[in-house]
């Protein structure tokens, strides 16, 4: 296996913690539990702005979403007002065109370019970011990390889990 697939495996396992959210859509504003915690909208915007962020390190060029900091960045704290925040679907439309550029610049970089040194890593944070590669998988850890907060915010309301092996699978 070439890193480039494990890279892309990653990203695209991480992506399908997005279903998470987007079975919240209903009630988007769910704390995972009763001493609160980020809640599904805070979440899949707080990745729309970290997949801007990844496009910032990786080629310099300023995070598309950049006015969406103040709300969704690092240090700020999930609002219970749902107009305090730009529409779900507006969100989630932003964060989808944005894991679509990441894979297509995952293509046009190739597996050669995994370990260029990025253009931009975020100060303090140059370890984890240095290379365009460990960016990459920096980033689908991170999402993981976020699509676990939005599970448990899901279960929260009542809904069963996305997955339920079968019996066979659990006597694997």
């Amino acid at each position: 296996m070439k890193a480039i697939d494990a890279i892309r495996t990653a990203l695209e396992l991480s992506d399908g913690d997005v279903r998470f959210i987007e079975d919240m859509r209903h009630a988007p504003l769910t704390r995972p539990t009763p001493r609160g915690g980020n809640h599904p909208l805070w979440i899949l915007g707080h990745l729309a702005v970290a997949e801007g962020r990844l496009h910032q390190i990786i080629t310099g060029k300023p995070n598309p979403l950049e006015r969406w900091k103040p709300l969704f960045d690092w240090g700020s704290e999930p609002k219970d007002d749902a107009a305090a925040y730009p529409p779900f679907d507006e969100i989630l439309n932003e964060y989808r065109r944005l894991r679509r550029a990441t894979l297509a610049l995952l293509d046009e970089i190739g597996d050669e370019g995994l370990d260029r040194p990025t253009k931009s890593p975020p100060p303090g944070l140059e370890e984890p970011f240095a290379t365009v590669g460990q960016a990459l998988l920096t980033i689908a850890s991170h999402q993981s990390f976020h699509g676990g907060q939005a599970s448990v915010a899901r279960r929260s309301t009542g809904k069963t889990p996305f997955f339920i092996p079968s019996a066979d699978l659990r006597r694997f």
